[in-house]
Parts: C-alpha cells; structure tokens; sequence
C-alpha cells in the first residue's frame, strides 16, 4: 500500500489519534498537512516528522482558518488528495442537567461544524482536480450514545450523517468519503473524561481493552489508499468487538 506522490491534510494532528495518522501517511509516502490550533504542540510535532510534514496553526471551528489552511496545504504541494477529519473534543462528562448551553456550543462547534467546514473546503478542491479520499473521524458513541456525553455523541452521530450524506453526493466524483468509529482509544481525551464513564466505556469491550492511535491510523491509511475503490459513505469499527451494528 503506497500514498506516494499524495497530499493529506489532518486536522488535530500535533497529538495521539492525529498524530499516529500522520505518521503512517508519512510513512505511507504521503506528505502531510498537521492543522491544529495548538502552536506549541503542532510545529514541535511536524519538525520531528520531517521535511514532508506541515504545521499549519488554525482553529478549524472558524471558516477563514480553514479555508487559510486548505490554500497553505495547496500552496506548499500544489494539490490535496487526502483529508481526515480527526480534530475533536469529549467535552465535559456530566448527566445532561449539570450541562450549559457553552458544553453543547463547544463540543457541536469543534466535533461537528468544522467537519463541515473542511469537508466543504476540501471538496472544491477535489472535485476541481478530479477525486481525493476523505476520512471522517467519527465514534462507537455516536452509534450507541453514551450517558454523560450527550454534546458528544450528538456530534459523532452527525458526523456519521455528514459522512454518509457527503458520500452520496460525490460518489461519482472520483471522491470516497468513509467514516472511523473507534471505541475507546488511549489518548489525553480519556483522561478528561470521569473515571465512572471510563470504566463503564470498557466494560462494553469484548476484547477488555482500549485501542490504540497506531490501531486507528492503520484503518485510516487504508482508507485513503486506492486498495479501498468500492467503500464510501461506509462506517468502520474499531472497537474491539462492541459494536452491534
């Protein structure tokens, strides 16, 4: 399986799941975008990876860093055949009654929107040069829903409509969108979250462990690489088993 000679973008990549993809891309061939707006995370990580990786500072909830981050990725390689959608946050762990309006804003902003966002950025792209891979980070929790994480699971399950709406527009586009649903994964996410949920999250694990970034990654590359022609609007599970549907 080969990325050489492709370009990809990956939002939230200065640490675990973002990263460990934009390792394996990179070492995949591919050269890699890192968007994140984390300035003292994102250029230390993209200078240890090497030349063919770009720290790009942007908050990916604001159209203008967007589009600003697109046109930089473009600028620097001359094209963008690979997007992952990976940026995202848990949000705060409390039953729906202890939960304000800027819980719910947050998390649909940076969980939701901005798939959006870049999805629509990506796609003029794409759609101009003639095809690209998309691969939307989505969650077991927003198939299932998970109690103390309604923001959350709200957003995954929209990213997961997003993906397959988007999927179905393009689809004789030369563009495949496919979705990843990890259960848990080891990560700093996991530490925000309280230790009630954490344990009730692995309780439903077959398997009786977490994932792990590198885990997601290898599913991620597949997906961008040409080995997957047939698969779009699809949702893939990483959850050790959990899944029931």
């Amino acid at each position: 399986m080969t990325l050489e000679g492709r370009t990809a973008l990956v939002t939230g990549g200065a640490r675990g799941i973002g990263r460990a993809i934009a390792e394996r891309l990179l070492r995949d061939g591919a050269r890699v975008a890192l968007v994140d707006r984390d300035r003292a995370a994102v250029e230390p990580a993209a200078a240890a990876l090497g030349p063919t990786a770009l720290a790009i500072v942007a908050d990916v909830t604001i159209t203008e860093d967007v589009e600003r981050a697109v046109q930089e990725t473009r600028d620097r390689w001359g094209r963008l055949d690979i997007v992952v959608n990976n940026a995202g946050i848990t949000g705060r762990s409390f039953p729906i009654g202890e939960l304000t309006d800027d819980d719910w804003r947050e998390v649909i902003a940076c969980d939701l929107t901005s798939v959006f966002l870049v999805c629509r950025a990506a796609v003029r792209v794409m759609l101009a040069q003639g095809g690209g891979r998309i691969v939307n980070i989505a969650s077991i929790a927003g198939k299932e829903g998970n109690p103390t994480l309604v923001p959350y699971s709200s957003a995954k399950a929209g990213v997961i409509g997003l993906t397959k709406a988007l999927a179905k527009e393009v689809a004789t586009r030369g563009i495949l969108v496919n979705a990843v649903a990890p259960a848990v994964i080891e990560t700093e996410m996991l530490r925000q979250m309280t230790k009630e949920t954490v344990d009730y999250l692995i309780a439903k694990i077959p398997m009786g462990r977490v994932g792990t970034p590198a885990e997601v990654a290898a599913l991620v590359a597949w997906l961008a690489s040409d080995e997957c022609s047939f698969s779009t609007g699809a949702v893939y599970d990483l959850s050790g088993g959990r899944a029931t549907y």
